[in-house]
């Protein structure tokens, strides 16, 4: 098994692939111990797929639909297609392949950064937890801190605060090592009100796979310095969670924001 950390760093490094009539790219997947492919990880690389599509502007947001589950032993192929590209903005559609089924589409709108009027209107995110408050997920190679306990299968609020960075890392890696960490967590979120049972019970107790996913950034995101994540779900209905979170900084400024809904249903 490979080192976790340099293995994603290595999914996140896409290759020009060749192409005939659209903008390509080939990307390797996580050394996991399963056949799945983790979402984040596809979110990760459509983030890092549109910025190199549209190398003069920055990602501002990012609606991810998954069609299919993605297998890990075969590397995926992104095609982008530029729908609009101006002096502010820029529209990029793009398909993510696995042999000739698509597995993920999305829609990517990018922006050259502009100086205008500030504000925000959030509460302050106080001091990051204590070391004592450390904790791991299988998927997350980086150092995570929560004064909640999403294993606990005791109810308690939909809501879920995780305090996180990386190690030092190139500064255009941030929003793509963002964009895979929103992915862990909402699930989780959602579940926290349902006495009995938690995220681990995936495949044991229930059944859960993200359907959509959107991303916001707001400002420049630094992945290696300390980022909040600070999210709720506010309904769990029709077999479908949905769930919403803000990233910020350790001083509490907002810097990308996120939704996701995703299939839920019990086992029998």
């Amino acid at each position: 098994m490979p080192d976790m950390w340099n293995d994603l760093l290595a999914c996140l490094e896409l290759k020009p692939a060749a192409s005939t009539d659209t903008i390509a790219y080939e990307a390797v997947n996580q050394t996991l111990p399963y056949h799945r492919i983790f979402g984040g990880q596809i979110l990760g690389q459509l983030v890092v797929a549109a910025r190199l599509a549209v190398p003069e502007k920055s990602v501002k947001s990012l609606h991810t639909v998954f069609t299919r589950e993605g297998r890990s032993d075969t590397p995926i192929r992104y095609e982008a297609n530029i729908q609009h590209e101006g002096r502010s903005f820029a529209t990029a559609t793009l398909l993510a392949y696995q042999a000739d089924q698509v597995i993920a589409t999305a829609v990517a709108s990018l922006h050259t950064p502009e100086d205008g009027p500030r504000r925000q209107s959030l509460p302050a995110v106080g001091e990051p937890p204590g070391a004592e408050h450390e904790v791991v997920f299988p998927l997350l190679p980086w150092e995570a801190r929560s004064s909640d306990d999403l294993d606990s299968t005791a109810a308690g609020p939909p809501t879920y605060t995780m305090w996180m960075r990386t190690p030092p890392v190139a500064p255009e890696l941030g929003a793509p090592l963002t964009a895979y960490a929103t992915d862990l967590t909402l699930i989780g979120t959602a579940l926290r009100p349902e006495d009995g049972i938690s995220h681990t019970g995936n495949g044991t107790r229930f059944l859960s796979a993200v359907t959509s996913h959107t991303l916001w950034f707001h400002q420049p995101v630094r992945s290696d310095a300390w980022q909040v994540l600070r999210q709720h779900s506010p309904i769990l209905a029709q077999g479908r969670a949905f769930g919403r979170g803000d990233v910020l900084t350790e001083d509490g400024e907002l810097v990308a924001s996120y939704a996701q809904e995703a299939m839920f249903r019990l086992r029998p």
